[in-house]
């Protein structure tokens, strides 16, 4: 399986991890060596709920026995899309109350970006260096480092980019700016959270200049930060939310939300502005309404605060340098990039799954399944102190 998984399957990179998958449950993944794998990646930010949730399998199981795919998304009626859609917008601010579902985060971001120059009829868009949406054109077109897009030039035209968190930058924006889109905590530039009311000045020159503001919740939605969505806690409201990963309970799925009368632009002028076949797929419909119902039900959002206090306690170390994020979207920091690399990868080989960020290779991904146990917490953070002290010991520090 390891030969073919490298001479049939394309890679992203050249040297995957490589963990042949035998099955998962709740916080851990077993391989097919025996090995279980305590998860604190949750599929980078996709298992809210863990693996094989009952409720969430249960929905899958239900819908896949009446119909799956029967029409492009948009022309039937499937109660597992219209029920969903409902309840997002029941739980979202009033404003924000028509939803478009598509396939993944990025089409989402696509989304999101023609709808903004629909509305206002400009072309200039606006974003954050060090920001990820996605990884197609239009998303990449906003991506903030050029490295990781040269070589697929030329991308979108009339792109600029502001630094988060710099109030001087935010006169960048213009009468001629469509939308400025901003991840509500920059994922792959260290889990950096907004400061100073950021977002709150950045939304009102928005108002000033009639632009739109467009946040990313991708990695923040879905109870991760201890609210459904990230923005909530920073007493701002968007014009667009672009959401996907823990939406789906491990299945692919996106969506963009915003007021009905912006909306309702992509129907005409020209008809189906924004077309997707499998988007509001009833299977996945199920399994993101299964989701939101779990979090909106039981207490597991608030618990993400609570956990969040109980990693920062047990993550004490002279090589941690710091820790940023927060609820279960936190990165602890290292002083360099080859001991966050060497912890990930003696964690690995412990039986503990962790990851890096793009942007930031002093931090290490922690972003585990929202029903993650206290228990489950401690063995885990033992584990990374153990990695740690070898580390440290192996480098002389």
């Amino acid at each position: 399986m390891t030969e073919d998984f490298f001479k049939f399957q394309a890679q992203t990179t050249h040297y995957p991890l490589a963990v042949e998958v035998s099955h998962a449950k709740g916080s851990y993944i077993y391989s097919t060596d025996g090995k279980k794998h305590l998860d604190f990646v949750a599929g980078v930010s996709a298992c809210t709920l863990g693996h094989q949730h009952p409720r969430v399998n249960q929905a899958i199981i239900d819908q896949v026995g009446k119909y799956a795919h029967v029409m492009v998304y948009g022309e039937y009626i499937q109660k597992p899309a219209v029920e969903l859609c409902k309840l997002l917008v029941a739980n979202l601010p009033e404003q924000l109350n028509k939803v478009y579902l598509v396939n993944s985060g990025t089409e989402a971001t696509e989304g999101a970006l023609k709808l903004a120059k629909r509305v206002t009829g400009r072309s200039q868009l606006i974003s954050c260096v060090n920001a990820y949406h996605g990884n197609t054109q239009g998303s990449m077109s906003v991506l903030g480092n050029e490295e990781r897009k040269q070589a697929f030039r030329p991308l979108l035209p009339d792109v600029d980019f502001i630094t988060f968190n710099n109030e001087e930058d935010i006169h960048k924006i213009t009468t001629r700016t469509a939308g400025i889109i901003l991840e509500t905590i920059q994922g792959s530039a260290g889990f950096v959270t907004p400061t100073d009311n950021f977002l709150q000045k950045v939304k009102k020159r928005c108002e000033e200049v009639g632009a739109l503001l467009i946040l990313d919740e991708i990695q923040p939605g879905f109870g991760r930060t201890g609210k459904l969505f990230g923005f909530e806690n920073y007493d701002v409201v968007p014009d667009i939310v672009i959401m996907g990963k823990g939406m789906g309970g491990g299945l692919p799925v996106g969506a963009f939300v915003a007021n009905e009368k912006h909306m309702n632009l992509l129907a005409h002028d020209p008809k189906c502005g924004h077309i997707t076949t499998f988007g509001g797929h009833p299977i996945i419909a199920a399994s993101c309404l299964a989701t939101l119902q779990e979090l909106l039900e039981t207490d597991l959002m608030a618990q993400t605060l609570e956990k969040e206090k109980l990693f920062r306690t047990l993550l004490k170390h002279p090589l941690i340098t710091g820790i940023h994020g927060i609820g279960l979207m936190i990165a602890p920091m290292t002083p360099s990039d080859e001991i966050t690399n060497r912890v990930i990868l003696k964690c690995k080989d412990k039986g503990l799954i962790l990851f890096w960020l793009m942007f930031e290779g002093r931090a290490i991904r922690i972003t585990p399944p929202l029903t993650i146990s206290e228990d489950e917490i401690r063995e885990g953070c033992n584990i990374m102190l153990e990695a740690l002290d070898e580390v440290q010991l192996e480098l002389g520090l």
